[in-house]
């Protein structure tokens, strides 16, 4: 057990250059005496533990902690929080055990410290990049099952890493980006916390899409004068309407958050001008009637416009979040939206679980659990992912802010994800209802199976008296939800287990022969069995199984497939030829034979960037080696027997083991919109493609270039990314450039 954080000097502090001097005097005016005390001791003793550490910035490590105590203050945390915050790290980078937190601080802060450091710590038996980021969201949805606070503490975590990420790589801070766009700031937005949603979500953009941050910005800044002028003037005549008849109504202005621009013109396609909520203008009254009531009044001065109005009182969000919002046209004929709501609704608005300790607002347990029944909904779904790549697409799913609310034919709200189809609705209503459906019904009318429902609509679901009645293997791309989809394996993994296995078989069979794997019958069941102990299975049909229900993705898992059977079936008589004599050829580590030349130093030529499937030859350098490059390429000369060195030319052959990666750049040109350089890095990243180096530019005739540096491992890969890319909006082409 380390000891030393426990000889820190117990004394108030007296000079305070890391910030926490700032950070006490509003811990002053939130807390008693005493317990600033215990906050003061637990700074003392983190500062203790972490010595002389550095951050990136190079500034004391103390200072992230006392960064995170404070955003957790501000939204109004309770003490044990915040002390954990002050340790969060103790733990994880320095000698200082959960023993001695525990003895120190007591078991409830032990306990969140805890929550927090397994958040941090990664195994080391997970290999990619996606199984860890799979593993540490398993763990945070655990700790988040046994104490809300600890994934607080993480979203305080995570801001403050993110408002100093201009100190880490570009990769890196892309990465750490993509990852909080996709799972932290959903996670804050079901949690409500508003403040810390809005700021994770515009510090990603301006890392994914600086291009576009900076464009939304220079509108709102161009538009601020007139912006406050419009605002105030719309404040004041509401104001002065609904003080008439009710005198404590509160209102306020707000400005849509640029992330929210821009979800709205990236995603839906729209113009800055044909987004109708950037202005809005809040009421806060004291009752839900006095809600409706102003909503009367705001109707009665402005014009509506149709589609726009949404209850969110008598249909609550699942984060608890409660109001009335109308777009309405001013006199100026500029749209704007009202938000109506009560105080207590406000508060949950801003604050959400956290106003919970902020306002005292006395939640019972059951009803805390209540608005926590999502997190046991993700549990229950990822227990049954198969992969990683399930659980991060059940996650990514279940957590995306934009969603509809669609009714039973009995009143009850069904909440599911924007672009969920009937077939969701059916399985979220119940798993036997989703096994046995057939078709459905939309506001009294026959509708497609893949249809998208739409918030308001009434859906009824045409069951088949058939029991023995069950899904459709076409259903899985069609469905939107990870609830869906892991319902209907169950239901193959459970029902049709023969003629999973014959599917699964045909499917294995089919890709060994497109990778030219060839096995005798005892070796290949030998091979197979070793591929099912991988996937923690027992027999060779458990994994045919898997792959015919579809738990297990193949062609996913044939590149390693490919790379095991290379290494442990590959035979000398596959390597030399039989019949034919061939020049003396050499294996080079890069995995590149060159004729006449033994254990030769190789390069690749950056002027062209040969990958595995090109056409190659070699040149001999003076003192580095044989370089090589494409037949094609400028650089080589079309008539080699005629050129002034032939002698120098070797041919040159790639290997049938080569290393795993190549970088390769391309050119990917647009007409100019906004949000190209997101949509070209999320394709990449969807690809599980490295970016090495990436740029933007406008071209003289108008339009959007971006140059990409990326790794991959032969040239069919890299068509496979060009095909991809190719799909994006707007792209009129994308070329492989030498550079």
């Amino acid at each position: 057990m380390s000891t030393q954080p426990q000889s820190a000097p117990q004394s108030a502090p007296e000079e305070l250059p890391d910030g926490y001097e700032e950070l006490r005097r509003s811990l002053t005016e939130h807390f008693a005496p005493e317990v600033v005390e215990k906050i003061d001791d637990a700074y003392r003793f983190a500062k203790h533990a972490h010595g002389i550490q550095k951050r990136l910035s190079g500034e004391p490590y103390i200072t992230h902690p006392i960064h995170v105590a404070e955003i957790l203050m501000r939204i109004g945390m309770d003490s044990p929080s915040i002390i954990a915050a002050l340790l969060h790290d103790t733990v994880e980078d320095t000698p200082v055990t959960l023993d001695d937190v525990e003895a120190r601080f007591g078991a409830e802060v032990a306990k969140l410290v805890d929550g927090v450091t397994k958040l941090g710590n990664m195994p080391f038996a997970i290999s990619t990049q996606e199984e860890q980021q799979a593993e540490n969201i398993r763990k945070m949805l655990l700790a988040m099952s046994q104490d809300i606070r600890v994934i607080i503490i993480k979203l305080a975590d995570r801001l403050h890493n993110m408002r100093t990420l201009k100190y880490k790589k570009p990769q890196r801070q892309r990465d750490i980006a993509l990852e909080t766009l996709e799972i932290y700031a959903p996670l804050a937005h079901r949690l409500g916390i508003r403040p810390i949603k809005e700021e994770l979500e515009d510090l990603a953009i301006t890392f994914l899409d600086p291009i576009a941050y900076k464009e939304i910005g220079t509108r709102l800044s161009e538009q601020s004068t007139r912006r406050n002028e419009f605002l105030s003037e719309i404040k004041q005549s509401i104001a002065e309407r609904v003080h008439q008849d009710t005198p404590n109504a509160r209102i306020e202005g707000r400005i849509k958050s640029i992330h929210g621009i821009y979800r709205k013109m990236f995603m839906q396609g729209k113009s800055f001008d044909e987004i109708y909520d950037i202005y809005a203008v809040r009421i806060i009254v004291d009752t839900v009637i006095e809600c409706y009531n102003c909503l009367g009044l705001i109707h009665d001065m402005y014009r509506p416009l149709p589609g726009r109005f949404k209850d969110y009182i008598s249909t609550p969000k699942p984060n608890m979040y409660q109001s009335l919002h109308t777009t309405v046209i001013g006199s100026e004929g500029i749209p704007f939206e009202v938000q109506i709501r009560t105080r207590a609704m406000h508060q949950t608005a801003e604050y959400g679980i956290a106003a919970h300790w902020k306002y005292k607002l006395g939640m019972s347990d059951s009803k805390m659990e209540d608005s926590l029944a999502w997190v046991r909904q993700l549990l229950d779904s990822q227990a049954d992912a198969e992969t990683a790549e399930d659980l991060l697409m059940t996650i990514k799913t279940d957590l995306v802010p934009e969603e509809v609310f669609v009714f039973t034919p009995k009143g009850d709200v069904i909440n599911l994800p924007m672009g969920a189809t009937v077939i969701d609705f059916a399985y979220a209503i119940h798993s036997a209802v989703g096994n046995r459906m057939q078709g459905a019904k939309v506001d009294g009318r026959i509708v497609p199976i893949d249809y998208k429902v739409k918030t308001g609509e009434i859906v009824d679901i045409i069951t088949s008296s058939n029991p023995n009645k069950g899904p459709s293997r076409d259903w899985l791309k069609i469905v939107k939800t990870s609830s869906a989809r892991t319902k209907i394996r169950g239901w193959f993994k459970k029902e049709r287990r023969e003629e999973n296995i014959v599917e699964g078989r045909e499917e294995v069979e089919r890709e060994f022969r497109r990778s030219f794997i060839r096995l005798s019958d005892d070796e290949m069941q030998e091979f197979l069995q070793q591929l099912a102990e991988r996937q923690h299975l027992n027999t060779v049909d458990d994994f045919y199984a898997a792959i015919g229900y579809g738990g297990l993705s193949l062609p996913r898992m044939m590149p390693r497939i490919r790379d095991l059977y290379n290494k442990q079936y590959k035979t000398a008589a596959e390597e030399k030829p039989v019949s034919v004599p061939e020049p003396k050829r050499s294996r080079s580590s890069e995995g590149v034979i060159v004729e006449g030349i033994d254990n030769c130093l190789v390069k690749f030529s950056r002027c062209c960037n040969p990958l595995p499937g090109d056409e190659i030859i070699g040149f001999i350098t003076r003192g580095h080696g044989v370089s090589i490059h494409k037949r094609d390429c400028t650089n080589v000369p079309k008539d080699i027997a005629s050129c002034a060195e032939p002698a120098r030319w070797l041919n040159a052959y790639w290997d049938k083991v080569v290393q795993d990666n190549f970088k390769s750049t391309l050119l990917v040109s647009d007409v100019n919109r906004m949000g190209l350089l997101a949509d070209v890095s999320v394709q990449i990243a969807n690809m599980h493609v490295m970016i090495h180096d990436i740029n933007s530019r406008h071209t003289k005739d108008g339009r959007f270039a971006i140059t990409v540096t990326v790794s991959v491992n032969s040239i069919e890969h890299l068509k496979s990314l060009i095909s991809k890319l190719e799909k994006i909006k707007g792209v009129s082409s994308v070329e492989r450039s030498g550079m």
